[in-house]
């Protein structure tokens, strides 16, 4: 792997290799030095869409303002689809945070200010994706992996709970069509990516950068996954 420096700086891929690494283990091997990028992305896109489930979490810090939109989702994506967890968002200028229950192509929510009853909901209306197709192969994060151009490897690092895994710093740019069918809002034609995969082949974070909300300023989302293989049997409320 190559010592270059590209894309997150050091001490960021640090930090979140210690913090994102520590339940997946020692694995075995499966990225190599002789691998292109285009290669490690493909693996990774392939063990994030046959994942039974992981822990994913989307966040930023820099919504702008006046924009309704998504400011974190946490919880545990399957495959089957389904999402259970919380998204936090933006509306007519107040942040909330909504647990959210989507299986079977229904979103299901507790709204603010309401009985505390689930109700089925379009998270369009809230700028935020369907979070049961966020690991989908055909709508998902894995889907950006393939279709990343100007791909380069940057810098390897160690991490893990023993650091006992390299990670390796990915930079490449996402054509804007790609990304609107993650996150349909999206507006840029193309958007900055950095991924961060382990030499098991796991993609454990994606930094992504563009506009992602019509008429406003570019922003960034970071997506981390962990505990790739979790189980869970999500139903409607």
């Amino acid at each position: 792997m190559t010592s270059r420096v590209a894309g997150l700086p050091l001490a960021l891929v640090l930090a979140g290799s210690l913090a994102l690494t520590a339940c997946a283990g020692g694995g075995e091997k499966k990225v190599t030095d002789d691998q292109s990028p285009e290669e490690v992305l493909s693996a990774a896109a392939t063990t994030l869409k046959e994942a039974e489930g992981v822990n994913l979490t989307l966040s930023t810090t820099d919504l702008p303002e006046g924009i309704n939109g998504i400011t974190k989702a946490a919880g545990v994506a399957t495959n089957a689809p389904a999402f259970e967890g919380t998204i936090t968002v933006v509306f007519a200028g107040q942040s909330v945070e909504v647990p959210v229950v989507a299986v079977d192509g229904v979103v299901h929510a507790v709204l603010p200010f309401t009985d505390g009853a689930y109700q089925d909901i379009d998270p369009g209306d809230y700028g935020a994706p369907d979070p049961a197709s966020l690991i989908s192969a055909e709508s998902g994060f894995s889907s950006l992996l393939g279709v990343t151009t100007d791909l380069e490897e940057g810098e390897s690092v160690r991490g893990g709970a023993d650091n006992d895994e390299v990670l390796t710093t990915f930079t490449g740019t996402v054509p804007g069509a790609a990304m609107k069918k993650v996150i349909p809002s999206s507006a840029g034609k193309t958007f900055d990516a950095e991924y961060l995969v382990s030499d098991d082949g796991e993609l454990r974070q994606a930094v992504l950068t563009g506009v992602f909300y019509p008429k406003s300023e570019a922003m960034t989302y970071t997506v981390d996954f962990a505990d790739y293989g979790t189980s869970k049997d999500i139903v409607a409320p």
